[in-house]
């Protein structure tokens, strides 16, 4: 098995600049029919994909001296140092950060898939239609924030992103997603406390 694709979004203090690197990848044979399922991704779209070793210098130069968060580090992590060898590279020495460790960690006995996290957090994954690397990238930034019970980014006026008007004049900061309790949860909150009054009344 080989790389088909990487896809990396860099954050500063948490929140998402312009920096990504993404490129599609010529594993140098066929796609198994498991993994098309998972990626989408032909023999004949791939054919004509920059192979591991001619973009290799750009991806360690936007990884070098970076932390990385990984979903199931340890796979990736495998397959990248697997390319690394192939070229006669050094394997990674990155400080890793595996949010499913995190999430194994936090819910022990749930489900910790990207998906399942992504549901869990009420961030929307519906672009998730394959498992595309970007739009993991995405996805994941916003399920690490909340894995670390991080608080709102705090705003940089030199650095992040700065509406003025219509027009984006930077970038947009991300915040941590306000989740709103359904017209249902009210319900039930209010006959929850109905409920706990009378007793502590008639206590």
């Amino acid at each position: 098995h080989r790389i088909v694709e990487i896809g990396c979004i860099e954050l500063d203090n948490l929140i998402p600049t312009k920096k990504k690197f993404h490129s599609y990848l010529n594993p140098g044979r066929k796609v198994s029919e498991k993994a098309l399922e998972v990626h989408g991704y032909t023999d004949e779209f791939l054919s004509t994909k920059k192979k591991f070793k001619e973009i290799s210098s750009e991806f360690l130069n936007f990884i070098k001296d970076k932390k990385l968060i990984i979903h199931n580090a340890e796979f990736d992590i495998s397959h990248l140092n697997n390319e690394l060898q192939i070229i006669g590279e050094d394997k990674l020495d990155n400080e890793i950060i595996d949010t499913l460790e995190l999430a194994r960690n936090k819910y022990p006995g749930s489900q910790i898939s990207l998906d399942a996290l992504c549901k869990k957090f009420r961030i929307d994954n519906s672009k998730r239609t394959l498992h595309t690397a970007i739009v993991d990238c995405e996805l994941l930034a916003k399920v690490y924030i909340n894995l670390i019970d991080e608080k709102e980014p705090s705003l940089n006026f030199h650095n992040q992103e700065i509406l003025s008007g219509d027009k984006i004049k930077e970038n947009i900061p991300y915040f941590k997603k306000i989740i709103k309790p359904s017209e249902q949860e009210i319900i039930n909150h209010k006959d929850y406390i109905k409920t706990s009054l009378k007793k502590n009344f008639f206590n």
